[in-house]
């Protein structure tokens, strides 16, 4: 039988490490699938549990020279107190970068400065303080290498190991640079003390002391900086957690508590008021309310609710008194799930390696192998051990790699200074590599292309259009509803004043009636019109006209016939249509995804330009809907604002989130845009091959 089992991977230090990870773990016989993800720390394996224990694979971890601690499932809903390991790495990378500057900076003027014309301290300078000199620099030395002593642990661990990776060398050339610069200091205490000039005036120039420093303090530079871009891997793990409130009203006995969401039982009766969020999933028993479930399905316009309808935790009550029995609590709830689906995403996506690790991972054997056969080809045509041993220690050194360790971080910190202009927030090197391979936009309706709240978008009168809005309004003000602020807005854009209201009723997922200046109104859909016996026979073919354009009719009733309709719709950002265009002008292929109804999706894809749409689908499935795109052998960018959208902004290859959205969506993507102009999505992607264009 197949278990699936998440692990914490401790140790790593590039993607060159979760590589051989993974070529070690896939070794094992009843192995299905391993993932290990360098930037989460995560590793997901699927395995047969009739061939392997859990034991098993720890030790192929430990095997591959990295230990591994099993990652528990949060299926609670609650926000973690713990510490971000990442943050806390990043702080530490941070003052090791800190330290080793301020030993760096000394011994590579001491070294450097005298070639330049640069004065140093008196007692430092001449040939006689030649040894003091070394010393000095020795002694500064230290201290930085003592810094980067994780280089050490990690280089040569791998090394032995038979995966060498970038920090093998770095280990490999600063320790030959540091063991030869001792060499150099007993033979100029050695030249000093029998007076052998010819011997000081050789060695004098050959101490690497300020090579293993600075090559140590920039590669630490680059670590912090990719320490930095992990930083945040957890974030929106906690932002869904603060979804649900942390207390909720309970009928216990005869009265009503206030009880910790945590401690809610399937069976538990809660009331729900005006503004609250659902704590829990659950079924209405009492009462009915206008949901806003848009950051769970995408659907635009809040959903009427009454008795035995169903209500998912971290949705927002808007209207309405009810009362509710937990279904579903902890682990169970739709929001806990979401949680897990995108803790599973971030484990399983499959980092893609760096250049530069890519690179060290055949630099690092051929660069040993060259030092040796210099070492072996000088002395057999002659050479002392002396002349031949500096000649493969220069090998090593030159090559150490803090052009390699530099070029991915420094070109990614000009490229995201450059995306910053655009207000576009690129928020790991890896997000800049896979960008400019995305073959297919998949965009979230709601919020993304559409504005997220519905406006009148037209009206149709059969008397006084001004009268029709007039009273409308008027009547509309008195209702919380999205559709009624909607016509408010409308009113008060055309300077109309609000009028006298009396008796004034809100009929629960129906519409509205009541008393304007005399004038007794109703507001609403069918439902409402059949109940009070109004002839819609000559609106009929405006209510499908708009239906078929994604629209919310309202019919208007006063004097006892109706007086006309007002159409209401999320309306598509003014910046939407362009966007898509340039997109399909450099050839992508664009996607809608959305949990609105299918004919709503129609019409706002018809109105952009789009052929290819995706409707109805809840959050825990749009992941699964850009599964099936990538299995295609498409490349995928995700772009979204809401909550909904987290699980599939990280399981695509790259997420890009509207920077006005939920803190879930700006954490669970890897760009995000600062505007609203969806034109830039398509400036990211070209940053991004300019950006690989540099680092290559």
């Amino acid at each position: 039988m197949m278990k699936k089992q998440s692990f914490e991977i401790d140790g790593m230090t590039c993607t060159a490490c979760a590589n051989a990870i993974e070529r070690e773990v896939g070794r094992l016989e009843g192995i299905d699938s391993v993932a290990v993800n360098f930037a989460s720390e995560k590793m997901q394996v699927s395995f047969d549990e009739n061939l392997l224990e859990e034991s098993d694979l720890k030790h192929a971890v430990s095997k591959a020279g990295y230990a591994v601690v099993e990652r528990e499932n949060k299926g609670s809903t609650t926000t973690s107190e713990e510490s971000n390991p990442a943050v806390e790495h990043m702080l530490v990378m941070k003052k090791r970068l800190i330290w080793s500057a301020i030993f760096t900076l000394p011994v590579f003027y001491l070294a450097m400065g005298p070639m330049i014309g640069m004065s140093v301290p008196g007692f430092l300078g001449g040939e006689k303080n030649i040894l003091l000199m070394g010393l000095t620099q020795l002694l500064l030395t230290i201290p930085v290498a003592a810094f980067g002593w994780h280089f050490y642990r990690t280089g040569f661990k791998t090394l032995f190991k038979g995966h060498p990776n970038m920090d093998s060398l770095i280990a490999v050339g600063t320790a030959a640079a540091l063991l030869y610069g001792v060499f150099v200091l007993y033979q100029l205490a050695y030249a000093l003390s029998y007076g052998d000039m010819d011997r000081l005036h050789r060695f004098s120039h050959d101490l690497y002391f300020e090579s293993a420093a600075v090559i140590l303090t920039l590669i630490t530079m680059g670590k912090y900086l990719e320490a930095r871009a992990k930083g945040k891997t957890s974030e929106a793990i906690k932002a869904l957690m603060d979804l649900t409130p942390p207390v909720c009203l309970v009928e216990r006995g005869d009265g009503v508590v206030s009880v910790p969401t945590s401690e809610v039982q399937v069976g538990d009766v809660i009331q729900l008021k005006p503004g609250s969020k659902v704590p829990v999933d659950g079924v209405i028993i009492e009462g009915g309310t206008a949901m806003d479930e848009s950051m769970l399905t995408g659907e635009s316009l809040p959903v009427e609710k009454t008795v035995d309808d169903k209500l998912m935790a971290g949705s927002l009550s808007q209207s309405g008194f009810v009362r509710m029995k937990a279904t579903s609590v902890g682990e169970d709830t739709v929001i806990a799930k979401i949680i897990r689906l995108v803790e599973e995403a971030q484990g399983s996506k499959a980092p893609i390696a760096k250049l530069a690790d890519t690179i060290s991972l055949y630099f690092v054997p051929i660069v040993i192998g060259i030092s040796i056969i210099t070492l072996a080809v000088w002395l057999f045509l002659g050479e002392g051990f002396e002349f031949a041993f500096r000649m493969a220690i220069s090998v090593l050194v030159i090559s150490c790699p803090c052009a390699l360790g530099l070029a991915t971080p420094t070109a990614i910190m000009v490229g995201t200074g450059i995306g910053a202009k655009h207000g576009i927030l690129i928020k790991s090197g890896e997000a800049l590599e896979r960008m400019q391979a995305i073959d297919t936009i998949v965009f979230d309706k709601t919020g993304t292309l559409t504005e997220g709240k519905p406006e009148v978008v037209s009206i149709d009168a059969y008397g006084d259009k001004e009268e029709l809005l007039s009273l409308s309004g008027s009547l509309e003000s008195r209702s919380e509803h999205p559709l009624s602020t909607a016509i408010v807005r409308e009113m008060e854009k055309e300077g109309m004043p609000l009028r006298g209201v009396e008796d004034f009723e809100a009929v629960f997922g129906q519409g509205v009636r009541g008393t304007v200046d005399g004038t007794r109104i109703l507001i609403g859909n069918d439902k409402l019109m059949a109940t009070e016996g109004i002839d819609l026979s000559r609106a009929e073919e405006s209510v499908s006209k708009a239906a078929d354009l994604g629209q919310t009719s309202l019919m208007v009733v006063y004097n006892g016939e109706l007086q006309g309709i007002i159409h209401c719709a999320d309306t598509v950002k003014a910046s939407a249509a362009e966007g898509v265009r340039v997109l399909k002008s450099l050839g992508k292929r664009v996607v809608m995804l959305t949990g609105d109804k299918e004919r709503t999706a129609k019409a706002i894809a018809g109105e952009l330009g789009i052929d290819d749409i995706i409707a109805e689908v809840m959050p825990d499935h749009k992941g699964e809907a850009i599964k099936e795109r990538q299995r295609a052998g498409q490349v995928v960018m995700m772009v979204g604002d809401g909550i909904n959208d987290a699980v599939a902004l990280v399981q695509a290859d790259i997420g890009l989130a509207i920077g006005n959205g939920t803190d879930v969506a700006i954490e669970s993507a890897d760009v995000v845009l600062m505007q609203e102009n969806i034109g830039n999505v398509a400036t990211a992607m070209s940053l991004s091959r300019r950006t690989l264009r540099t680092i290559k």
